[in-house]
């Protein structure tokens, strides 16, 4: 793979990570700097180990994922998009100024892992092409860390616009994503 393909696929896989982002960062209150780079960072790990996980993986299971990554994405995204929902239809007037200041790094993980499925699959894929998957991962763990970080704050700005619904909004497009997700490996968007 070229410096170019390479660079295109590691931020290709940032995408649905910085579409997730926004909406973590519109259900925080006011997120500084800092909160947006930890959940770039952990977003970023994810999003670089499972590429290699997947080249580890090979043939030997790449028609499972390959079957199924689609809907684990899918259900993962669905169920916390939902507790989003939920959780921001429960907030009351004065709870909107207790929106948290940082989400539990539980939550992030799953997210960001939720996210990366397709970049398992990629991975397996990448273990029949000549790739350096070392340095592969690693771009596409620095372009989610900048995509990520970048989206935690776009979603400040977009949290203090919608205000007390913002929870609703992060969930719904965690919830777009996996639909996304799953409605592209069904082959209903092509």
């Amino acid at each position: 793979m070229t410096l170019a393909s390479t660079l295109l696929l590691a931020f290709a896989m940032s995408t649905d990570a910085f579409a997730a982002a926004i909406g973590k960062g519109a259900a925080l209150q006011r997120p500084h700097f800092r909160e947006a780079l930890r959940t770039g960072l952990i977003f970023g790990s994810i999003e670089a180990t499972t590429p290699v996980i997947g080249w580890a993986m090979g043939m030997a299971a790449s028609r499972y994922v390959a079957e199924w990554d689609h809907w684990i994405a899918f259900t993962l995204l669905l169920l916390l998009g939902g507790h989003m929902i939920k959780e921001g239809f429960s907030q009351s007037e004065d709870e909107e100024s207790e929106r948290p200041t940082r989400h539990s790094f539980l939550r992030l993980a799953l997210t960001g892992f939720a996210t990366s499925i397709d970049a398992l699959a990629v991975g397996i894929g990448l273990a029949f092409v000549d790739v350096n998957i070392v340095s592969t991962a690693a771009f596409i763990g620095l372009a989610t860390l900048t995509m990520v970080t970048l989206g935690v704050m776009l979603g400040r700005v977009l949290g203090q616009v919608v205000g007390q619904r913002a929870e609703i909004v992060g969930g719904v497009i965690l919830i777009g994503i996996g639909s996304l997700l799953l409605m592209e490996h069904l082959g209903v968007l092509a």
